[in-house]
């Protein structure tokens, strides 16, 4: 948000309501941010509301493990095929995935604590923000909306609890992540088989490399879905809270009663 072209001029800001989406930033554990970049790079940054970062270090993610074959190393590894898993490993580029992943951890938990820091800042200076956007495509505001909805949407497609909450491109970049996931490892086939009871066809026809990607993006999306659901309602709450204290309040009243409490 530009200070020079927005007319409340604060010095930060809690969030941004845009026609794409809410961006706002809250107290967040710099562990768990920290942990979900581990499971996959890029995770830890989504949660930030790094967008950028988090798109660039999940593509790069994506590249080098199909580069160096890391998830069949790992089914391998897991079947104790440890000979057949260091054949499937390229060694050309195994150097190249090491320290980003390590970089994708460090970053996100270093951001997080960052950021942890500027919400205490924006929170004490009260600093309003807009909750109304309207666009020639879309229109975005804020309003209370139910986790558990996002969750079972996001339960049912990923994307679908990010559209609930109106996060337009990560809702898009997840889709298509989603349909390139499903079609490269032939999960929609292997569970058709399933379901005929086909057992050997399912396992035959599923690709190892792109099948393990799908439960980290899968499960983030829900949990994603919800955090965000769940500070989206503690935002509004604070604008309609600055609403009703700015148009309502007598002048005064906070100091008076700041300084009986003391």
């Amino acid at each position: 948000m530009d200070n020079f072209r927005n007319r409340y001029r604060n010095r930060r800001y809690l969030a941004n309501v845009s026609v794409l989406g809410t961006t706002q930033i809250h107290k967040r554990n710099p562990y768990t941010i920290g942990a979900w970049s581990m499971a996959f790079p890029g995770f830890g940054h989504l949660l930030l509301n790094k967008y950028l970062r988090g798109y660039a270090l999940i593509l790069w993610e994506i590249f080098i493990n199909q580069k160096i074959h890391l998830n069949m190393a790992m089914v391998y590894s897991f079947n104790g095929q440890f000979e057949a898993a260091k054949e499937a490993l390229d060694p050309r580029f195994t150097a190249l995935y090491i320290p980003v992943y390590l970089f994708a951890i460090w970053d996100s938990y270093r951001t997080a604590v960052d950021m942890n820091k500027v919400y205490l800042l924006a929170h004490r200076e009260n600093g309003r923000f807009n909750q109304f956007s309207i666009g020639a495509l879309e229109v975005n505001y804020l309003d209370k909306r139910k986790p558990w909805i996002a969750v079972i949407w996001s339960i049912c497609i990923p994307s679908l609890g990010q559209l609930y909450l109106h996060r337009i491109i990560l809702a898009v970049f997840t889709l298509a992540s989603t349909i390139i996931l499903v079609w490269q490892s032939n999960l929609i086939l292997a569970i058709h088989y399933i379901l005929i009871g086909e057992i050997s066809l399912s396992t035959a026809v599923l690709d190892p490399q792109w099948v393990l990607y799908f439960p980290s993006f899968y499960f983030f999306n829900i949990y994603e879905s919800y955090t965000s659901t769940v500070e989206n309602n503690k935002l509004f709450a604070k604008a309609l809270k600055q609403y009703l204290t700015r148009r309502y309040q007598l002048p005064g009243t906070l100091e008076v009663i700041g300084d009986e409490a003391q």
